[in-house]
């Protein structure tokens, strides 16, 4: 959870309670409290009874209305603006996030859940009040939504003007308006599904008692029923280039699979059937949910399974896919994991990257705000850097703190981390000993476009870095460009490359994993949908064609309901 820490606090409004009080008010009692009067020393009270007030169950203040939504404002995944007048009847979610936080990605299947449970009673508005400038952008908002995957409608609060209605402060809340359109209360934070389903269920128990509540399906204009996905990668997340065996792994994140291909882009293979789950298996029947970071280990690719929250491997050879690491299940207690424990056994969080160096594995735990590590020799996994808070201190490995880490590379010496939250480049020892360091980066709320040396130095939620020649690429994410930082003198200064001749159009759209064979820079263009490829010569920037590679078939949900 994010809260604007370097900004004045907004005081919560008086009515907006914890869900958990707001739901269980009417059976709390007031305790009977003994006092003696004022100034009346217990010892010499009188000895004439005293007669005690009669305990009276406290009268709770009524459920404001819910404020409605203001004109003028960008919507998503419908056919025009809604007001809440509109939704008269229904039990209204409002999930108040923004799309680079780890927290609200975290939600995300808590509340497709809901509207799956309570289709006919409930609808969800997700108010994105964005944290980063390029977040306030509605085009970037549509590709959030494209990317996780949202049926339900959201609406652009760029200038937080929804958010300050409500008296949110802090990334995700959730609130909860009844079949009579008055507040129920609120909760912030991840892994709520419980809590909100029972909260739910109660009130559209008291909405049909009361036959306030509106039973009616409403069916919305999903972006994804226009954009669906047919070109052949979609949202690529990450990179792995293989110079020795001339081959491309791609993390078609969003198709939920991989694809394999020559360095020219000539389809090799596909790792899993292109649908989003958790099966194992032969390539072409194995199932991933938005696969990203990867790592080659001989005839053995290890890939992130970010949703899944685990670390899969499949074997080139055979052509089959098992689980590697993590359970399936999101753990958000394992960050404790300080000890080797047994990888099938311990879950993992939202895995974003990965970095074999040796035999050990490094995995770029987002969900967690840590580093882990995997002993492939003694097939045990751990902690290996920070401390689990979201944040940017530097410090020994166990006491440090970074914030939904997104990338990982190595010069040999050092690991080199993408600190996608705090838009940092991390720095630490390879060898389990020294400390964290900080080479550019402030903060939670230290964002920008600046080059510079040091501490003047800013970027934006950068994802990805590359290790090459003493220097350290960045892949500056909601800037839309790379950037190059030298270690040692700590100067950072965009990469000067060249377009093709007459295109217009941005070099970039939101550029994540990096990765270098043969003299070329390969980088995963998420929002653009495709591989941009770097000449490290002449800088020249060219898309890579890819030739016998399709888009999976439809999913069904991505249809239209008739």
């Amino acid at each position: 959870m994010t809260t604007p820490l370097d900004a004045p606090q907004k005081q919560a409004r008086p009515w907006i309670w914890p869900l958990l009080i707001a739901s269980t008010l009417s059976l709390l009692a007031m305790a009977i409290v003994l006092t003696a009067g004022p100034g009346t020393p217990l010892a010499t009270a009188s000895a004439k009874p005293v007669e005690l007030p009669i305990a009276q169950e406290p009268k709770p203040e009524p459920n404001p209305v819910a404020p409605e939504f203001p004109e003028k404002m960008d919507w998503l995944n419908t056919a025009g603006p809604i007001t809440l007048k509109d939704l008269k009847g229904k039990i209204v979610l409002l999930d108040f996030w923004t799309l680079c936080c780890i927290n609200c990605i975290h939600t995300l299947p808590d509340l497709a859940k809901l509207e799956k449970k309570y289709a006919n009673e409930i609808v969800v508005i997700g108010v994105h009040s964005a944290k980063f400038d390029n977040e306030k952008e509605t085009q970037s908002i549509r590709k959030a939504v494209l990317r996780y995957e949202i049926a339900h409608p959201v609406v652009n609060d760029s200038d937080h003007k929804i958010w300050d209605k409500y008296g949110v402060s802090s990334w995700p809340t959730l609130m909860v308006v009844d079949s009579e359109g008055k507040v129920v209360g609120a909760v912030n934070g991840e892994g709520n599904f419980e809590l909100l389903d029972k909260v739910i269920g109660k009130l559209i128990e008291d909405g049909k008692k009361k036959k306030t509540l509106n039973e009616t399906p409403i069916r919305f204009d999903l972006v994804r029923f226009r954009e669906k996905g047919d070109t052949p990668l979609f949202f690529p997340g990450k990179i792995l280039a293989d110079e020795v065996g001339k081959r491309l792994f791609i993390a078609d994140s969003t198709h939920h699979r991989v694809v394999i291909t020559d360095l020219d882009g000539k389809k090799l293979n596909i790792i899993g059937s292109g649908s989003p789950g958790y099966k194992d298996g032969k390539f072409a029947d194995a199932q991933f949910d938005d696969p990203q970071g990867l790592a080659l280990d001989g005839d053995l690719l290890y890939i992130a399974d970010r949703k899944n929250h685990s670390i899969r491997a499949a074997n080139l050879k055979t052509g089959e896919v098992k689980i590697f690491a993590g359970t399936g299940q999101q753990d958000s207690k394992s960050r404790f994991t300080d000890t080797p424990a047994d990888p099938l056994k311990t879950g993992l969080n939202s895995p974003w990257d990965l970095l074999l160096v040796d035999r050990t594995l490094f995995i770029a735990m987002a969900g967690h705000h840590q580093l882990w590590a995997y002993d492939l020799k003694a097939n045990k996994i751990q902690v290996y850097a920070g401390d689990g808070r979201e944040n940017v201190k530097d410090g020994p490995l166990y006491a440090s703190s970074f914030a939904q880490p997104s990338g990982l590379t190595t010069d040999g010496k050092s690991l080199y981390v993408a600190d996608s939250e705090v838009s940092a480049v991390r720095k630490l020892s390879i060898d389990g000993n020294g400390r964290v360091e900080t080479l550019i980066g402030e903060g939670l709320f230290e964002f920008g476009d600046k080059d510079g040396t040091g501490k003047e130095v800013r970027i934006q939620h950068a994802l990805g870095v590359m290790a090459h020649e003493g220097k350290i690429m960045i892949a500056d994410t909601y800037n839309n460009k790379l950037k190059l930082l030298d270690p040692k003198t700590l100067e950072c200064k965009t990469l000067a490359v060249v377009g093709e001749p007459g295109n217009k159009e941005p070099l970039f759209n939101e550029p994540a994993g990096m990765s270098i064979a043969a003299g070329k820079l390969y980088v995963a263009d998420t929002n653009a949908h495709r591989i941009r490829v770097v000449d490290l010569k002449t800088l020249k920037v060219a898309t890579l064609a890819l030739t016998g590679v399709e888009p999976p078939p439809p999913q069904k949900d991505w249809q239209p309901k008739k």
